[in-house]
């Protein structure tokens, strides 16, 4: 396959996001979106517990909740209560929570 017709078939990242869920703005798209970042959230909270060798049971225990709910919210934390969240990340991972807003 020559260079030209390979590029033909490849579409950006950005391009495949616009057709499956519309231009940024629109309701799929924000919705898409948002989900996305719940899904790196509880991503980013499995990855630190896995580097500070903690089992979610354990994680729950240092933070005051439960082993289900820690795993709630690994899975999908699009419902996780910001005060929550920052116990979860100080208490149980010692980190610090820091926001930053995006337009």
């Amino acid at each position: 396959m020559s260079n030209k017709t390979l590029n033909k078939k490849l579409t950006s990242f950005s391009a495949h996001l616009d057709e499956q869920y519309g231009k940024k703005g629109t309701s799929e798209r924000e919705q898409y979106e948002e989900e996305f970042e719940a899904f790196k959230l509880g991503a980013m909270i499995q990855e630190l517990r896995k580097e500070q060798g903690l089992t979610q049971e354990q994680l729950a225990e240092k933070c005051g909740t439960t082993k289900t709910y820690i795993s709630r919210i690994e899975n999908n934390a699009s419902d996780i209560r910001l005060s929550t969240l920052m116990r979860i990340i100080r208490e149980g991972l010692g980190g610090n929570l820091k926001l930053n807003v995006t337009h």
